[in-house]
């Protein structure tokens, strides 16, 4: 049995898509998932499966919150170790002092052409940012919110992302660490 992470984006957010976590716990156990647990309302849960395909997860959990919510929120479902992998390949660990200001965007696929170019020339004076394996890692002191680079990650990098902050990736870590 694996232990998984699911970031489920694009519900809880300004009242539209509502998704209880609890709900999303039943949905996740009729998915024969199990020792399932969320954090906080916006779509992180952690649970161990039998199934071996992670894609197969996101697909399943996409088509059941569909089905008994009416929406299809974008769910990426990370194995464990891909969570463990991102957590030791931060590259800017001066940063994790302060959770709030450093974010990891786990990418749906590998960019094909990311305009480097244009990330760079939306990085605020005080920003920095690393595209690893999987993840983008942006670390912005003045907030998340001021950032113009934030708002434009997905297009371009070219492919769909879910980000969080370390405090929460470092949370789901932890829940994921104590389901072995």
């Amino acid at each position: 049995m694996r232990t998984y992470i699911a970031l489920l984006r694009g519900m809880n957010v300004g009242g539209n898509n509502r998704l209880p976590m609890k709900d999303l716990v039943v949905a996740l156990e009729d998915l024969g998932c199990q020792d399932v647990a969320t954090y906080i309302q916006s779509g992180n849960a952690v649970f161990r499966s039998e199934e071996t395909e992670a894609s197969l997860l996101s697909d399943r959990i996409r088509a059941a919150i569909k089905e008994r919510h009416g929406f299809e929120p974008r769910v990426l479902v990370l194995g464990s170790e891909e969570m463990e992998k991102a957590v030791r390949s931060n590259p800017f660990p001066e940063a994790e002092s302060e959770p709030r200001t450093l974010h990891l965007y786990f990418l749906v696929a590998s960019p094909e052409r990311p305009d480097i170019d244009a990330l760079e020339r939306m990085m605020g004076d005080r920003e920095r940012c690393v595209l690893g394996d999987g993840v983008f890692y942006l670390h912005a002191p003045d907030g998340i919110g001021r950032s113009r680079l934030a708002a434009n990650i997905e297009k371009l990098l070219g492919v769909p992302t879910t980000a969080r902050n370390w405090r929460t990736v470092r949370k789901v870590m932890d829940m994921a660490d104590q389901r072995g």
